[in-house]
């Protein structure tokens, strides 16, 4: 579903083909995915957070109006870009999206972390890798693409959401992203939480890989701006988030790097 967003006069990209690139239809279309509460928050009718107002403010700059194309999981919102429906998507840097997505460097990094049964005999996130141990992760999601490639002795097992196969199917652990597996801890006292990460999830700003140069240059030089003069720590604290997710300063070329 789709909402239309017409942005405010602020300052323009200084060149009319950025926008002409990045949205070649006249509206710049943002894929959100509200499957990841930390990121996105509300409806598709109404949608709210940070990766709401990052589209709205490159919208803004390249003075166009946004449409926002809202789903419920990480896939979705890489399918509507790999497949020419949306022109901006907000995911976690990862190898196997990069070879269709040009991404910046992150703009918040959070956590991959296990959901374990209480009286369950593993302690770390190391404990986790070990034959017979079943994860339960919500299917194309940044720890699912890191875990399927990267386990040795676990195996995955895939479903709506992590911690719902977790639950549904009698798991030895499920994967999910350190807020929202905070708060199922603490209404399910039955369960507990791995305290040390799996992962770091680095979420950045992505277009297709065949944008021009100069067109993904412009994204990576606007989220460290963003990043450095306090918009992105703000989006965070005025929807609940903590402003310390802000990531730190990209390297030398402005680009996602190698995920952690």
């Amino acid at each position: 579903m789709t909402n239309a967003d017409r942005t405010a006069d602020r300052p323009t990209a200084p060149a009319t083909g950025l926008a002409a690139d990045l949205a070649p239809t006249g509206i710049l279309r943002a894929s959100v995915n509200l499957g990841n509460p930390v990121l996105a928050q509300g409806t598709p009718e109404d949608p709210s957070g940070i990766t709401v107002d990052l589209a709205r403010e490159i919208g803004a700059r390249l003075g166009v109006p946004v449409e926002l194309l809202c789903f419920d999981a990480a896939r979705k919102s890489f399918e509507a870009m790999a497949d020419g429906r949306a022109d901006l998507c907000f995911l976690a840097v990862d190898p196997a999206r990069e070879r269709e997505v040009a991404f910046t460097a992150p703009y918040v990094v959070i956590e991959g972390v296990y959901v374990v049964p209480r009286d369950s005999a593993l302690g770390s996130a190391a404990d986790v890798d070990a034959a017979g141990v079943r994860i339960g992760v919500k299917r194309g999601s940044a720890y699912d693409l890191f875990l399927s490639r990267s386990l040795a002795h676990a195996t995955v097992v895939r479903g709506d959401e992590g911690v719902d196969v977790f639950r549904s199917e009698g798991l030895e652990a499920g994967a999910g992203i350190r807020q929202p597996v905070t708060a199922y801890v603490r209404e399910n006292p039955e369960v507990r939480m791995i305290e040390d990460r799996f992962m770091e999830i680095r979420q950045a700003v992505g277009t297709t890989t065949g944008r021009a140069p100069e067109t993904v240059a412009f994204l990576r030089a606007t989220v460290e701006e963003l990043k450095t003069n306090g918009f992105v720590a703000e989006a965070l604290r005025r929807a609940g988030q903590d402003p310390a997710l802000l990531a730190p300063p990209a390297g030398p070329q402005g680009t996602a790097g190698t995920p952690a």
